[in-house]
């Protein structure tokens, strides 16, 4: 990895962070946990929080995908994401729920300018609880046209990721 000027891993964990919290709200695959962690990984993101029924390491098949992310991401695990939301909150976080919602600013035109915000990505099927989206300060949307208007995860993570990021 040194020929490719990678860190190594006490140096990534050490390493200045994007003011940003990826809040996973009842996460159903493990696979899709190991993701996460994974991209925030690869974009210094501040944490990883773990909400509701959403695995945590130690596990197989998280740590299959995260290939030895969950050892540089900070993370913790909550109870409820209404609780997550209240942590962050608490240290001057934004909550931004990622969702399909009435009033949602599309992600091409979201304006971050490195402020401290928390991105809440909800449940596989059912999305971001009612409760969470009530609690959020607003929402964005990932702009999409095709006919199944829905993306994995993962993969909404890795967008509204690198769309805040590269903006910085």
């Amino acid at each position: 990895m040194e020929e490719l000027g990678r860190k190594q891993p006490e140096e990534t964990k050490a390493a200045s962070k994007q003011p940003i919290i990826v809040i996973l709200d009842d996460i159903r695959s493990m696979h899709n946990v190991g993701s996460a962690f994974r991209t925030c990984d690869a974009f210094a993101i501040e944490a990883l929080y773990l909400c509701g029924y959403t695995p945590a390491p130690p596990h197989r098949d998280i740590h299959k995908t995260a290939l030895g992310a969950t050892e540089t991401v900070s993370w913790k695990n909550f109870t409820t994401t209404l609780e997550a939301i209240n942590d962050a909150r608490a240290n001057g976080y934004k909550i931004l729920a990622v969702e399909q919602a009435h009033n949602s600013i599309m992600l091409n035109n979201l304006n971050w300018k490195n402020e401290k915000t928390a991105l809440v990505f909800g449940n596989e099927v059912t999305g971001v609880n009612d409760e969470v989206l009530k609690a959020a300060d607003g929402c964005i949307e990932i702009p999409q046209w095709g006919a199944k208007h829905s993306l994995n995860i993962s993969v909404s993570i890795g967008v509204v990721l690198w769309e805040m990021v590269r903006k910085a």
